[in-house]
């Protein structure tokens, strides 16, 4: 699974774009500013970014983001549709989209430059008796023959562990990352989604042998 790093001030375009992505299989982290960029952009396979934002603009941003990391390809989604401004953000971005815009070209260009970067992601994953096939978001019990249904929440969860194989997320960055809200000390919230996500792809919930629990920390799949 592809991962994008998504800049956009505007909630309702950021809702809807970040939506629609994640719709087609990709993993969205969604910033409303460039604060903080630098703690999410070695996890990103793509960058789209807005140029018109609070503070540090799209151009500035996208300009530093290529020169300390030209692998990751940009794709710059403005309202800014002057020729001058086309040209000057292709100076360093690799594509140029302007609002408003249609999702299936968005997703068309997204996966365009992922190719170009030989960013493509694997779409069948084998995890012990599990087979994951990640473009479908569907799972397959080996040992029953039996396909295995997660509800919303546990696949998020289930697929922001698989894209970082033996790597511990804390119980922070997992919870903000599914439900978009910092976590409070004490909520039991993502750790019964977690048994029950146990319950569905581990052998014996138990003595889980895929979902493991690094106590006081977090959760990470081992691989």
């Amino acid at each position: 699974m592809n991962t994008i790093l998504y800049i956009e001030d505007d909630q309702e375009i950021g809702q809807f774009v970040k939506d629609d992505l994640e719709e087609r299989g990709y993993m969205i982290i969604w910033l409303t500013s460039s604060y903080n960029y630098e703690k999410y952009i070695e996890k990103a396979d793509l960058i789209v970014l807005d140029i018109m934002m609070p503070g540090l603009d799209g151009f500035t941003i996208g300009q530093r983001m290529k020169k300390t990391h030209p692998q990751i390809p940009i794709l710059l989604l403005t309202a800014r549709t002057g020729l001058e401004d086309k040209l000057k953000g292709l100076e360093f971005s690799d594509d140029y989209v302007t609002k408003p815009f249609h999702p299936d070209e968005l997703a068309a260009r997204v996966e365009v430059l992922l190719r170009r970067f030989d960013k493509t992601a694997i779409h069948e994953l084998k995890l012990k008796h599990l087979s994951i096939y990640l473009k479908e978001k569907r799972i397959l019990n080996n040992q029953s023959h039996e396909e295995i249904f997660l509800t919303d929440k546990q696949l998020r969860i289930f697929l922001l562990l698989l894209r970082h194989p033996n790597q511990i997320l804390t119980k922070e960055q997992i919870y903000e990352n599914i439900w978009g809200q910092p976590y409070i000390e004490g909520d039991k919230t993502l750790m019964v989604h977690i048994r029950h996500l146990r319950q569905k792809i581990e052998i014996n919930p138990n003595e889980p042998e895929i979902l493991e629990t690094i106590r006081g920390i977090g959760y990470r799949i081992k691989q």
